[in-house]
């Protein structure tokens, strides 16, 4: 009976197999070759049973910008600097591999690729298509870059692999799609990226870099691969296979074969003195074969390949082609090893074949330390005007997408306009852009074409926001009577338009699905101005001062000394409202700004009853009050000193750009008295901080919030005492939080920290503070049974709780000394001959924790957290030419793109043209499950109804990236351990010694290094975890093909009556994404 049942399970299993490799249908246009294509599991060389099976895959890593701009890393310019020349890398593998069928080669990074590919004649295209098809060009990762995971926001990431992935789709077809990600190269990982990996598709991803003393447990226990769960709301549809890789992504000691290596050849020569053949094999055999102790299959990854290399694509394939003959060739003598040409998903195709379970993990892989004294948390903050302007550039982005779509009349321009802002916004991904970490001229470089970027999507945008605004007295030509210009600067209270013009119109375009009401902020010269909503109505208004120390910002080019306060209020969804705004010659009702009188022995309280904030004597916020409660609340700035080193042992580490590093972890307070001046209208209540000539802040609270907003000016920080600094802002409560506090995953869930703590081994810290910093993109939180104390960024930031109720970010940070981690230069950065000056936003949430009448704060969070990322993106123009009356009623000033607006709970996240005729759609639920008790509930809506602008023929489901259809995917499914079990095959290694010498994470990765410290073995990991513990081996499980999505989704839903199983009614649960094409009639 049980032979019957292993049998039956069997064909089970090889016929989920079969039926994973059926073709998908492809969405877009793809050359077809005339062949049957023999791409992705099909195209694998097979493995031999009972053998270690060594997987070489040959790969380049080409970083998409560093230390040199992205066009000098394709041409290959500047070769002082670095030699790396990405076009000779494609040129010459795509002629090695037509060579020799037996050769793989893996490629990631599409923004260079379809730079090459544009330049190739249609014979070498039809080629490089055969190469795809065969199996033998496989593309691995597939987004424009090969993005970070701690700086960048969920929303850039989804849209830059959606652009790459349809790119390789569109080129290719099937087989152009990944099936791996690849992310060997970024500094940590987080939770999120794996979920959204797993939603996209994408069968598993391996990645290089993790924590040294993680790495160690992971080997030692033999959990270096393992099931992601990549969500705490989703379930097993953001589960990811995930492995950490053995060597980071280099070739083993001794055998890298490029051009940028000294690695000596393969030397086969019979009768040379120099033959090497035997101490090679022998040599790699001992490597392979002490690196299988810490995996659980007979199969191993050796990534045979680094930075940039390929320029001579024969000098690796020639040794690696030496390399299998001679291993292979021992086989006849009883070895049992044999090598293969592969790729990670034919790898990852040999673990789901082995039919054992796998340990998991629900964590992150953050903070990043390769020793330890480096924690790799510097970059979380480095660059901070970089990262906002990356942050600006997805607003508008969305907005260029959402109003290209909404066109009455798409012009030619359209689309080349899009795709540049697109690909722009790609390359900011990049794990060397928005880190911070590239080298001064390449950060400048990116700022620069974001900018153009900036002007290509404007001029899609002037033109729609023309075509919605024309009246019926107004022509149908391509003129242009509004401007619609946007001013960058509006951070530093400087607008041309506004500050020139006694008329200008101010067109707001609100991109969420929901009606929005918001305060407006604009630069004017004088505290007397009227402002006309779209009926003719007067709005209210109120006149505040710019703070001085704005005003004495050296390089602001701006006259303007008041800002115009408004509340914009009923915004349209996924539309705008246009207001005219004219000086006024009468001074009633216009009073001057003045500043409260100052108050010395009394204590100064902004806002309302329902949230308020007291500041002390000294000018330090010293309490708030929300939710009927009054809690000690302070707020801070500090500064920590960036350690200074040689940088030639552990512990003469210097902070840099990737480290952030303090000395003696010492904290010193910017001031021990801040200067206020106090402003109260009927809008807003401000106070005006100066804490030292460096740092200032303005707090305010705006009529009817009940949270505040704390907008922030550091810098230039001073270096003349020869010191970087690195500034905090941090707020203190009585929280009792017991070293507990929450952070969020690339903008999206929210995870669980502890101070000095790791969930899956136990941690030594040398670095008390580093060692404790987390990436925020978004928000930091803590809370205890009664109270909740939240902070939202308006950039990413590094962040933590370094003691109980505290919550502290890192806002800006200027350094000396370089980390020598690769950028070669210090952290240094200046502007107009001086320090950068940033400025920016943080947002601060006081209340119960959990028992509110209404809203939970949680959910009232994640709707500000919403609306502070993607605000209505403000228009100016000039209207000198127009009267009110005839603004009025020559421009239509009020505009929605949707009929219906989505449920509160519910984030329409992309809204895009796509293929001709086609829309790409996103809907989002924006709550986690216990978030709150009303908001966290399924969804239902219909599409049909909130897109009803759009003329709709038909819509289809697709994975997240929108290039694969959803009732079609399978992907691979991977069977955890059961909870009773854990290893105790720990593979250890048979040590020569006590110390251990670390792998060297210093980029470029040009052959190994070795740390030339020895750290001893009891500061590994893994050395504390050694507990026997039973193990069970029932791990033998027959894997089974993933059911589709669409199928999972419909197990929870209840017995609908048939007309709400319309086509276009669909459902959101909490966290939930759900993409579509929706196609447009013709």
């Amino acid at each position: 009976m049980s032979n019957a049942i292993g049998i039956w399970l069997t064909f089970i299993y090889v016929l989920g197999f079969a039926t994973h490799n059926v073709e998908l249908r492809i969405i877009g246009r793809a050359p077809r070759a005339d062949q049957e294509p023999q791409c992705g599991y099909q195209s694998c060389h097979p493995t031999k049973p009972n053998m270690l099976n060594v997987h070489l895959i040959a790969h380049t890593h080409d970083d998409v910008g560093w230390l040199k701009t992205v066009d000098q890393y394709y041409y290959g310019s500047e070769t002082r600097i670095q030699k790396a020349g990405v076009q000779y890398i494609i040129d010459s593998v795509v002629e090695s591999l037509l060579r020799d069928p037996q050769k793989r080669f893996i490629y990631v990074e599409s923004a260079f690729f379809f730079k090459w590919w544009k330049e190739q004649t249609k014979d070498m295209q039809e080629k490089v298509t055969m190469l795809v098809n065969e199996g033998r060009l496989e593309f691995i990762g597939g987004a424009w870059s090969m993005n970070d995971e701690a700086t960048t926001h969920y929303q850039s990431v989804i849209d830059q692999f959606a652009w790459g992935l349809r790119k390789l789709n569109d080129t290719f077809g099937e087989c152009g799609r990944p099936k791996i990600g690849w992310q060997i190269d970024p500094f940590g990982h987080s939770r999120e990226m794996a979920s959204m990996f797993a939603q996209m598709g994408f069968d598993g991803m391996f990645f290089g870099r993790l924590d040294y003393q993680d790495k160690d447990e992971r080997l030692m226990t033999q959990k270096a691969e393992m099931i992601w769960h990549g969500s705490e709301n989703l379930g097993e549809k953001s589960d990811l296979f995930t492995g950490a890789l053995y060597n980071n992504y280099q070739a083993p000691d001794g055998f890298c074969f490029d051009i940028l290596c000294s690695d000596q050849p393969i030397i086969d020569g019979k009768h040379s003195p120099d033959n090497n053949v035997k101490e090679k094999i022998d040599a790699f055999f001992e490597f392979v074969t002490k690196m299988a102790k810490g995996y659980r299959t007979p199969n191993v990854l050796i990534t045979m390949g680094e930075d940039f290399h390929y320029q001579n694509a024969d000098m690796w394939f020639k040794n690696l082609d030496k390399l299998i003959k001679y291993a292979n060739e021992r086989q006849a003598n009883g070895s049992n090893i044999n090598l293969l040409y592969s790729t990670p998903s034919c790898y990852l195709k040999s673990l789901h074949d082995a039919g054992i379970s796998w340990p998991t993990k629900s964590d992150d892989f953050f903070p990043y330390a390769s020793d330890p004294h480096a924690y790799w948390t510097g970059y979380f903050t480095s660059r901070p005007t970089l990262k906002r302007f990356e942050r600006d550039g997805n607003h508008f982005l969305q907005v260029c997408k959402q109003l290209s779509a909404l066109a009455p009349k798409q012009s030619p321009e359209f689309d080349p306009h899009l795709n540049f802002m697109r690909e722009t916004m790609g390359i900011m991904q990049h794990h060397d852009a928005v880190t911070g970490t590239e080298k001064q001229k390449v950060a400048l470089d990116y700022a620069k074409r974001l900018s153009v970027g900036f002007r290509a999507c404007s001029t899609n945008i002037r033109s729609v926001l023309n075509q919605l605004s024309k009246g019926s007295g107004e022509e149908t030509s391509k003129s242009y009577p509004l401007e619609l210009k946007t001013c960058s600067l509006l951070n530093i209270t400087s607008c041309s338009t506004s500050e020139s013009n006694s008329r200008f119109a101010l067109t707001l375009y609100n991109p969420l699905a929901h009606v929005t009401s918001e305060y407006v902020r604009i630069p004017v010269l004088d505290y007397k101005y009227d402002v006309t909503d779209h009926k003719g109505k007067r709005v209210p208004t109120q006149v505040v001062p710019v703070p001085l120390s704005v005003i004495l910002i050296n390089q602001r080019n701006s006259n303007a000394t008041y800002e115009l306060v408004f509340l914009a209020s009923d915004l349209p969804a996924v539309g705008f409202k246009t207001y005219y705004i004219e000086k006024s010659e009468s001074s009633k009702h216009k009073m001057k700004p003045k500043a409260l009188p100052k108050k010395s022995s009394s204590y100064t309280v902004i806002g309302s009853k329902s949230f308020n904030l007291t500041f002390d004597t000294n000018g330090f916020l010293s309490h708030a009050s929300g939710d009927g409660m009054t809690r000690m609340i302070s707020q801070e700035f500090l500064y920590y000193e960036g350690e200074i080193g040689d940088n030639k042992e552990f512990l003469n580490r210097s902070s840099g750009a990737y480290i952030f590093r303090p000395k003696e972890n010492k904290l010193h307070f910017a001031t021990d008295h801040v200067s206020i001046e106090v402003y109260k209208g009927a809008l807003v209540q401000e106070v005006h901080q100066l804490f030292n000539d460096w740092i200032s802040q303005v707090v305010r609270i705006y009529q009817g919030r009940n949270y505040a907003e704390f907008e922030w000016l550091v810098g230039p920080i001073p270096i003349e005492d020869g010191v970087g600094k690195e500034v905090i802002t941090r707020f203190n409560s009585d929280i009792k939080s017991e070293g507990i506090f929450y952070t969020d995953s690339n903008g999206r869930e929210m995870i669980k920290r502890k101070r000095n703590h790791r969930d899956t081994w136990n941690v030594k810290l040398h670095e008390s503070v580093s060692g404790n910093y987390y990436p925020i993109t978004t928000k930091i939180a803590l809370e205890d049974a009664t109270a909740r104390m939240a902070i939202l960024t308006d950039r990413a930031q590094g962040g933590s709780s370094m003691q109980d109720g505290a919550l502290e970010l890192m806002v800006h940070r200027r350094l000396l000394h370089d980390d020598a981690f690769g950028v070669g230069e210090a952290l240094n950065e200046t502007e107009y001959g001086t320090g950068l000056i940033a400025r920016g936003k943080t947002h601060l949430f006081i209340g119960q924790s959990l028992m509110r009448s209404e809203v939970s704060l949680k959910a009232m969070e994640r709707l500000v957290q919403l609306e502070t990322l993607l605000p209505s993106w403000k228009f100016f123009s000039n209207m000198e030419a127009y009267s009110q009356d005839q603004w009025l009623t020559k421009f239509t000033n009020s505009y929605s793109g949707i009929p219906t607006t989505l449920p509160k709970s519910v984030h329409l996240l992309t809204l895009e043209p796509w293929h001709e005729h086609e829309l790409l759609v996103r809907f989002e639920h924006i709550l986690e499950k216990d978030d709150d008790y009303h908001y966290s509930k399924y969804v239902q809506f219909n599409v049909k109804d909130v897109l009803g602008g759009f003329k709709i023929a038909d819509m289809r489901e697709t994975t997240l990236d929108g290039n694969a259809w959803l009732d079609e995917h399978r992907r691979f499914e991977f069977v955890p351990d059961p909870e009773d079990e854990s290893y105790n095959m720990y593979g250890v290694f048979k040590k020569q010694s006590k110390d251990v010498h670390l792998l060297d994470a210093a980029k470029p990765l040009l052959g190994v290094k070795y740390s030339k410290e020895a750290l001893s073995t009891g500061e590994l990991g893994a050395e504390s975890n050694r507990i026997k513990r039973a193990a069970n081996n029932r791990h033998f499980t027959m894997h089974r093909e993933r059911n589709t999505q669409a199928e999972r989704q419909d197990t929870h839903k209840e017995a609908l009556p048939a007309n709400d199983r319309a086509k276009y009614l669909i459902e959101l649960s909490p966290m939930e994404i759900r993409t579509f094409v929706i196609y447009l009639e013709k």
